[in-house]
Order: structure tokens, then sequence, then C-alpha cells
């Protein structure tokens, strides 16, 4: 079982940045793909961002690709979404997730934290 918190949402104005952080128990950290989804809103929950264990592949969704990027510290049992040039259409619910099978094309989610917010007022 894998439980993961997310941290580091909130209000921020068009243009600024921030960096999301989640925080993962269990010994298998490494082991585990992670990624980021978002959720606006009224739509349907969307893929963002994911890393494989060691970190060395990633994919981020073409929607933030330049904007965002997506990283972890295995040491520190932790996954991290920098956001910049934030746009009022990236306010969304963001949603942290581990897939067991370490895959990054076809991530499939086995563990969803609770959400963290992110606010961007133009």
């Amino acid at each position: 079982q894998v439980q993961l918190v997310e941290s580091g949402g909130g209000l921020v104005q068009a243009g600024g940045s921030l960096r999301l952080s989640c925080a993962a128990s269990g010994r298998t950290f490494s082991t585990h793909a992670m990624g980021w989804f978002r959720q606006a809103p009224g739509k349907e929950r969307e893929f963002v961002a994911a890393i494989s264990g060691s970190g060395t592949s990633t994919r981020i969704a073409d929607s933030v690709k330049g904007r965002f990027t997506i990283s972890r510290d295995n040491a520190k049992n932790t996954v991290f979404l920098q956001m910049n040039s934030l746009k009022p259409e990236d306010t969304a619910v963001y949603y942290c997730a581990a897939d067991p099978r370490n895959k990054v094309v076809g991530f499939i989610t086995a563990y969803w934290g609770q959400g963290t917010q992110v606010t961007v007022s133009s």
C-alpha cells in the first residue's frame, strides 16, 4: 500500500510559478512510476505528467509541455511538479498518482493522493 500526500498548491497570478510536491510512504517508491493529473470543475480528470522509477524517463502532456517539469527525489520519497508560466486554464485540483508497474507510457494509477488546489488568476 502506498499513501500519497500532495502539497504546494495555492493562488497565483497568471505568468507565475508553483512547485507541487508529493510525499509517498513505503519502501518501494523507487520502483513505482509517479504521475500528476488534474481535474478542473466540470471536466474529466486529465493526465499532466509522469516519471519512471529511476527518473530517467518522463512524459508531459502537450497542454503543459515547455511550462511544466516533473522530477523526483527517491532518497526523500518525493515527486515534484514545477509549474511555470501558469495560465488561468491551469486552474484545477492536482492529484499525485503511482503506478507500481513503472510504466510512463500507458500509466495506470493504482494509488491516488487527496489532491491540492491550484488557482491561477488572470
